[in-house]
């Protein structure tokens, strides 16, 4: 049934509930914003009028029947799922879930091994057992982006006893690949086809030149960050169960999103998401056509110099909003994003040799000022001297296939103890080790460290890529491994 998604359900009744100037009686401590630290009334004052709690009329996200149901099906009849719930602990939470709820301890699920962090935490969370099936390297990007489609589905076949299957797509710099073949493999083996689609919320948008999302496809739980490429508020996101799936339950994901989130989820953040879906919902051809002429725009200024190379685009495979520059051997990546940001125009992502620049869903509208910044910064990369030679590409997934060397079970009872990088080659890693962003672990807990690992790592260090480690001076030195 199509439903008017131009209503906003959840926002319109927290603007109605805040025009009465309710008298709070009852928690956030904030009181409706009127109870404020000084010198931060002016910016919380108005989010803090509508970050509400579970009062009548109001509903309970982890049992909605009102405004947060209506809502959630609104976001359901857009995506075109069987159910769409809402998220406040962005798609890590729904990476959690989907895992939780599909695997068990033991159990075999085949992973992507350039995975974010959160899907390896879900293993370890289940006990499940993972197939790891190595990335391939494309030499027209530089960099890992996907398995081999041939390689995924033999694997499949390989493993019928698998529960399920759990891919990225798109990647963090927004190359897609072909699903559907992977999808219906893994149906005729009743493995469920999960997907971490963080990077896709807008896949949504039916346009020529936007990729297809894998809800779409016949995935059977998508999990998408609304935040991260459609205008909603950080930690937002949505988790859609297949339209036609048969091999996921809603309400066992429902119990374990129960148990992951918060029981006082915040409404201006799930408010977000209401209107983050209109937002979507209300996209017209023309808007993106619009939007795609900015990109081209945008490209065009950023390809204008020999300092970097701008990194190809093809459509229907790539995410046309995301836009990649190569900074060529001899400058310095770092110099690079240092120049920028004294401009103040902050780059998404760095790699040892790369920068990530994400457009938006609207037209780029500051064109004068990318423009005299690029030059700006070309101008003073080629005063100074080339001293950076960016190293050629290290195989850092040598195995196709691959798998932990202890389950997680037995890691709980191993000890502990602290080696240096060069001690521990042949070692099994007691702990990720993981850039960040985009958060995927080089070296996963429970894996045989490799001469490839340690000297990526080493490479990355030299470049001055953050690591989230607990303890970053560790990092430098070494890491935990089992004994």
């Amino acid at each position: 049934m199509d439903m008017n998604q131009e209503k906003t359900p959840l926002f319109n009744k927290l603007m109605e509930f805040q025009k009465h100037k309710p008298i709070s009686l009852h928690v956030p401590g904030h009181k409706n914003g009127t109870v404020i630290p000084t010198g931060s009334k002016e910016i919380y004052q108005r989010i803090m009028s509508i970050d509400m709690t579970e009062l009548n009329g109001l509903d309970d996200l982890h049992a909605p029947e009102g405004i947060i149901a209506e809502a959630q099906d609104l976001a359901s009849d857009y995506f075109q799922s069987q159910k769409t719930f809402f998220l406040i602990g962005g798609s890590t939470v729904g990476n959690l879930a989907m895992i939780l709820a599909t695997c068990g301890e033991g159990d075999k699920v085949i992973i992507q091994r350039n995975c974010h962090k959160s899907v390896w935490n879900g293993l370890e969370l289940s006990g499940a057992t993972p197939i790891l099936v190595s990335p391939a390297f494309d030499n027209e990007v530089g960099r890992y982006t996907v398995p081999n489609k041939g390689q995924l589905i033999k694997v499949i076949n390989q493993n019928p006893e698998a529960r399920a299957i759990l891919l990225t797509y798109p990647d963090y710099f927004g190359r897609t690949y072909d699903l559907k073949p992977i999808i219906e493999a893994a149906h005729e083996q009743q493995i469920a086809v999960l997907i971490d689609e963080a990077h896709g919320v807008h896949f949504s948008i039916p346009h020529s030149s936007v990729p297809k999302s894998a809800l779409e496809l016949g995935a059977d739980a998508v999990v998408q960050s609304a935040h991260k490429m459609a205008p909603a508020m950080t930690m937002t996101a949505f988790l859609h169960i297949g339209l036609s799936t048969k091999l996921l339950n809603s309400a066992t994901i429902s119990h374990y999103l129960a148990i992951l989130q918060s029981s006082s989820p915040s409404y201006p953040l799930l408010a977000s998401l209401d209107t983050a879906r209109h937002y979507l919902a209300t996209r017209t051809t023309e808007d993106i056509d619009f939007v795609l002429n900015s990109v081209l725009s945008m490209r065009s200024i950023l390809a204008t110099n020999d300092v970097w190379k701008l990194l190809p685009f093809h459509i229907t495979i790539d995410d046309p909003l995301k836009i990649t520059i190569e900074v060529r051997s001899g400058y310095d990546v770092n110099q690079v994003i240092r120049l920028f940001e004294e401009n103040h125009i902050y780059a998404e992502l760095q790699t040892e040799n790369q920068i990530l620049f994400i457009h938006g869903l609207e037209v780029f509208n500051e064109w004068r000022r990318l423009k005299t910044t690029v030059e700006k910064v070309t101008r003073e990369l080629k005063i100074n001297e080339k001293h950076a030679t960016i190293e050629k590409h290290t195989n850092i997934f040598p195995k196709q296939i691959s798998s932990l060397h202890y389950s997680y079970k037995q890691m709980k009872e191993l000890n502990q103890v602290f080696v240096s990088w060069e001690e521990s080659i042949g070692k099994v890693a007691a702990q990720h080790i993981t850039p960040y962003p985009p958060g995927i672990p080089i070296i996963g807990k429970g894996e045989v460290i490799e001469v490839a690992h340690v000297h990526h790592i080493k490479q990355l260090l030299n470049a001055k890529i953050k690591f989230q480690q607990h303890n970053i001076q560790h990092i430098q030195q070494g890491l935990y491994v089992f004994l």
